[in-house]
């Protein structure tokens, strides 16, 4: 049962011997003449397919072109219109008679006055004829199922479990090419189609179109407008003024210069903003051409002032003091207003004199009743002791043999019974056991050897 805890270091030398003297080799010998099971599971490779293949297809072989001829075109016939009047009349002119219709007078239902003379009875139809009686409670037919555990231990095991074979997953190989741009080592050629067809020709001037020299008219400017030519001031009385008289508002209280605005905005400090550092003006080299086209084509005109057409007015200067009186001054004056009292409707149910009792039809008629709760029939989860002696045995306990612990030899760094032999490249330490038979053997027999690493 010895497990060599050195890895092939080869910490001596560097040898590629490997180490055959193991314990296994020597208990298990190796048999020529037996070779190992065949595995019967079919290979996961693409099978290709050695036969030609038909290009032919159901679509191909059921369904065969034709020759196709061209739709002959057909030539529109030119449109003539037809000689004559058109009768524009209908059915419906020729057949429809217009009669007179009168206004559709309201029927509405004779008034009906409910008299409130009879006393109403409270008491309804399904009250009266519908009466509560007292329902008794079913008892539950149910059936008491008490679970039983089963004694025998489950030991089945699933058809997963049976079926399922674990096997290392093998990651298929991508064919993907490597995503890395392919430098080529060819120096660039920059020449295109552009450069090699394009011919540069010379331009021709450019068509400069010569400025015609303005030249006035002859004839003076007309500015007679419509308004000037219809519009003619008649003489005639001013409008006399309907406005009232501007009365002014004057109050003899004292104004308290405290406003509500003042009260309740109290003023707070308030940071002053950042100024910002204007750029300085750099002033553009050269001088400025003032003159635009409309400057240059201008042509100033000598023309006088139009003349302002106004009303003749009929401005009379008299010493006489002036009569403000006005017929709305006359008809409607002013009186004072005195605010008009809320109108109060009269309670017709009067209102009740003596001490109110809050008793209501529940509180009088309700009768209190002892509750009683619902019994449960949900059984106890009491765990009841059994009095029966508990059965610990196993099949390990039955069935089990100690057996005497050894201790591997390896352990030990000069094992008891073993006397040292020598060490390999690999740093195992071979050591002889010591028996009895090893006195009896002769000088020419080879002693038996136990790898044993220290």
């Amino acid at each position: 049962r010895h497990r060599c805890p050195h890895k092939p270091t080869r910490i001596y030398d560097n040898g590629q011997q490997p180490c055959l003297t193991t314990e296994y080799v020597e208990k298990y010998p190796k048999y020529s003449n037996i070779s190992p099971a065949r595995s019967l599971k079919p290979k996961q490779e693409y099978q290709v397919h050695r036969g030609k293949m038909e290009g032919i297809t159901t679509f191909k072989s059921d369904y065969l072109p034709y020759d196709t001829m061209r739709r002959p075109f057909r030539v529109q016939e030119e449109y003539k219109p037809k000689t004559g009047e058109r009768e524009l009349g209908t059915t419906y002119q020729k057949d429809y008679n217009a009669h007179k219709i009168q206004p559709v007078t309201l029927v509405r239902p004779l008034e009906r006055k409910h008299t409130m003379g009879g006393k109403l009875d409270t008491i309804p139809t399904y009250q009266d004829d519908y009466r509560s009686w007292e329902v008794q409670r079913r008892e539950p037919s149910k059936v008491d199922h008490i679970y039983h555990p089963p004694t025998e231990k489950f030991g089945n095991s699933t058809t997963f479990q049976d079926d399922f074979a674990p096997r290392e997953l093998n990651p298929r190989q991508s064919y993907k090419p490597p995503c890395v741009a392919k430098l080529s080592d060819v120096p660039f050629d920059s020449t295109t189609s552009h450069r090699t067809s394009y011919i540069a020709h010379q331009l021709a001037p450019k068509f400069v179109k010569s400025k015609e020299e303005y030249r006035p008219n002859n004839q003076p400017f007309e500015d007679l407008t419509t308004h000037r030519n219809d519009f003619k001031g008649l003489a005639g009385p001013l409008a006399k003024s309907c406005k009232p008289e501007n009365a002014k508002v004057i109050s003899n209280a004292h104004f308290n210069g405290v406003t509500e605005f003042q009260d309740r905005f109290q003023p707070w400090l308030v940071s002053l903003p950042e100024v910002r550092k204007t750029k300085e003006y750099i002033p553009p080299l050269g001088s400025m051409d003032f003159n635009s086209t409309s400057h240059l084509d201008y042509v100033k005109h000598e023309i006088s002032p139009a003349v302002p057409i106004r009303p003749i007015s009929n401005t009379r200067i008299t010493n006489a003091p002036f009569q403000g009186n006005t017929t709305m001054k006359e008809d409607f004056k002013a009186w004072d207003i005195c605010q008009q009292e809320i109108i109060k409707k009269q309670q017709e149910i009067p209102k009740p004199t003596g001490k109110f009792y809050d008793l209501t039809t529940f509180k009088s008629h309700y009768i209190p009743h002892q509750i009683i709760p619902a019994q449960s029939f949900k059984p106890v989860h009491v765990i009841l002791p059994n009095p029966a002696h508990f059965q610990d045995e196993t099949m390990y306990r039955t069935e089990y043999t100690p057996k005497k612990q050894e201790i591997c030899p390896a352990n030990y760094p000069s094992p008891p019974g073993y006397v040292y032999i020598n060490t390999d490249s690999h740093g195992h330490k071979f050591f002889r056991q010591l028996t009895p038979e090893f006195s009896e053997l002769n000088s020419n027999q080879i002693p038996k050897e136990v790898a044993v690493v220290s």
